[in-house]
This record gives C-alpha cells, sequence and structure tokens, in this order.
C-alpha cells in the first residue's frame, strides 16, 4: 500500500553515560524531527537525559541482551523511566510526544506479544508509541487502543520475515546505501531483505518515521543522507 502521509525523521539520543560520550547528538539534533531519549536503563544517567532536554528544545525539538522479565517488571520498568523523562519534560516545559522501546527489547516486542503488550500498558494514556508494521507491537497497539506510527530503519537491515537484524557491533554505512535504503522504502512500502529477497509492509494509514542511530559509525553522515532521502520524498508528495 502506498505511503499517505509525510514522513518524519528519528534518533536516538542521550546514549551517553557520566564522562563517556555516544553519538554526535549536538550535530544531530538539528537535523531531525523527533528524538527517542534514553532513559537510564539502557544507556544515559539523569544530567544526560536533563541535557538532552535542554539541547531538544533549543532545535524546537540499548541493549543488546535480552532480559528475562515477567509481565509486571516490563511495565514497571517502562512507567519508571517513562516517569524520569516525564520530570525533566516538565522542567523544561515540554510535553512527551511518544514513547518508543529500544535495541534488544523492541526486537523482544516484535516477537511476542505478551512481551509488547506488557511494555505498551506503562506508556501513559494518549501518548503514541513507534512500531514495525508486521509484528505483534503493532497487534498489541491495536488491541490496547494505543496510537502507532510505522516505523521504517534508515541504518538497519531487514530479515526476509521483515524482522530488523540487530547486530551486537553495528557496521557502517555508505550514504549512497543509506538514501537507496529509505527511498526504496518510502516509495514502494518495501524492503531488500538481506538475503535478496524483497519484504513488503502493509503501511495501513499509520503516520510515518524513519529511524537512525546516533551511536551508529558515521551517524552524522547516516542522518544527513536519512534526512536527504525524506526530504526528497516529502517534496514529491506535495506535487
Amino acid at each position: 500500500m502506498p505511503i499517505k502521509y509525510k514522513a518524519l525523521l528519528n534518533v536516538d539520543l542521550g546514549e551517553a553515560f557520566g564522562n563517556y560520550k555516544c553519538g554526535p547528538d549536538d550535530e544531530l539534533v538539528p537535523l531531525i524531527d523527533q528524538a527517542n531519549i534514553a532513559c537510564g536503563f539502557h544507556a544515559s544517567d539523569p544530567l544526560i537525559m536533563m541535557n538532552t532536554v535542554r539541547l531538544c528544545k533549543e532545535h524546537n525539538g540499548f541493549g543488546r541482551r535480552e532480559m528475562k522479565l515477567s509481565p509486571e517488571e516490563l511495565t514497571a520498568m517502562v512507567i519508571y523511566q517513562v516517569g524520569a523523562l516525564k520530570g525533566f519534560l516538565d522542567a523544561e516545559s515540554l510535553p512527551l510526544s511518544h514513547v518508543k522501546p529500544h535495541g534488544v527489547l523492541y526486537g523482544m516486542m516484535c516477537r511476542d506479544y505478551e512481551v509488547a503488550k506488557a511494555v505498551l500498558l506503562g506508556i501513559p494514556k494518549g501518548v503514541p508509541t513507534f512500531g514495525l508494521v508486521g509484528t505483534e507491537i503493532e497487534r498489541a497497539a491495536r488491541d490496547l487502543g494505543i496510537e502507532m506510527w510505522a516505523e521504517m530503519y534508515g541504518d538497519v537491515m531487514y530479515s526476509a520475515d521483515g524482522m530488523l537484524v540487530i547486530d551486537r557491533k553495528k557496521k557502517p554505512w555508505k550514504t549512497e546505501d543509506v538514501e537507496k535504503h529509505v527511498t526504496q522504502q518510502l516509495i514502494t512500502a518495501s524492503a531488500t531483505a538481506t538475503d535478496g529477497s524483497t519484504v513488503h509492509f502493509d503501511m495501513k494509514d499509520y503516520p510515518i518515521t524513519v529511524c537512525c542511530h546516533s551511536d551508529s559509525p558515521g551517524a552524522l553522515e547516516i542522518v544527513t543522507a536519512a534526512k536527504a532521502a525524506i526530504d526528497k520524498f516529502n517534496k514529491d508528495y506535495d506535487k
């Protein structure tokens, strides 16, 4: 199904900890539409969270291993982390625009309905989430009445079954490959999988957002290339 809306660009940010920097956040924020701010479990700490919120305000604006947690623990940890972020947003008079699960937890939600449901139950009422179409995130969001934005990826490949291929250690991308990858998804609602097959996505009537990562090698170049593809799609959309 053709894409019905203009696309936005989101990036995972604030993944530093203490004196350890992770990603060129200062350079990335002016380029993006939506920020996914790490809340201390996957990465980040209170000071990094506060500074990332302030950085996003100036411009208008991750785990790699599975953890076996009960549904109650999953819901509680989301409420805990979102509550912390909400405190920093309130201090800057900013709204909570969305909640985006991250890393391996996102992959677990794609595959496991109970995990997806437990995580989404921790999201405040009226706040949308981002998710991959055709997965258990989509089914759980629909069942719970939670608005979902369909998420595509600029710097992650897909397997033949439409799932994300998450590498323990991220690999660099050529900018021309990023533009081609994003453009194919936006124009055809499909992607070339790691085995060379074509994966088709049923985008329905969802708003669209394209995700890139601040901790990918060459993140600034990747985000710039993804933005170029998105801007061209949105410009053509207006014609």
